[in-house]
């Protein structure tokens, strides 16, 4: 028998909320519903679930400070925003502060219930993987951190890591940016690729005590990480 998936849902709208429990439940996940973003951090902090479902507008504390708080100490948990906004600021201001994917909505359940899939193997996948080395760096893949020589740790977020770790593993090749996209964003759309190339800039400068190491921008394909 496969193990429930636990997991904690924030949304205000109380008729939304119950559909999206009720049927989520039907599939064996086990579903925290919070209506407001503080009970959303208290049920986070107590619950221990595998992936949280935010709502970015939400009374009290909205889904991005929400968001904010919990990657302040949690780097890894899989985080999934819900939005009515389509702006590309919106869209890529979540990225940025950690989140790990998003639904417009509407959307449909089996979507929602693809995407956390994908995202708890992901997260599954992190936890099993090395260390890696990578010119003068080395690369904690499962504690997404970075090390230069014997400098200081320099902590990465949860798609910092993911992004680098695929790079790692292409090393010298070309990662193709539409496969990468549906990988680690789940869609290729105009948003996501915005999002990605704000993340290979962070990279960059993470990366830049090295000056071997380029990611380098091939046009049309995607990035190539060159040593």
């Amino acid at each position: 028998m496969v193990d429930s998936i636990k997991l904690v849902l924030a949304e205000d709208e109380a008729a939304l909320g119950q559909i999206i429990k009720e049927s989520l439940e039907t599939r064996d996940f086990e579903v925290i519903l919070c209506d407001n973003g503080e009970k959303a951090f208290e049920a986070y902090k107590s619950e221990s679930p595998e992936i949280l479902v935010l709502d970015v507008m939400m009374p009290k504390k909205d889904g991005f400070t929400l968001a904010k708080e919990i990657r302040a100490i949690d780097d890894a948990i899989p985080i999934i925003f819900l939005t009515a906004k389509s702006q590309t600021a919106d869209v890529v201001e979540g990225f940025s502060i950690g989140g790990n994917d998003y639904l417009k909505k509407p959307f449909s359940m089996e979507e929602l219930i693809v995407r956390i899939h994908n995202l708890i193997s992901r997260t599954k996948v992190q936890k099993t993987s090395k260390v890696l080395e990578i010119g003068n760096y080395t690369f904690d893949f499962p504690k997404q951190n970075l090390q230069f020589k014997n400098n200081e740790l320099v902590q990465l977020t949860h798609r910092e890591a993911h992004l680098l770790f695929h790079l790692i593993k292409n090393k010298n090749q070309v990662l193709d940016r539409s496969l990468i996209l549906n990988k680690l964003w789940g869609t290729d759309d105009f948003f996501s690729a915005r999002s990605m190339d704000v993340f290979i800039s962070k990279l960059r400068k993470k990366l830049k005590d090295d000056e071997n190491i380029q990611i380098i921008n091939v046009r049309g394909f995607g990035y190539k990480l060159t040593v």
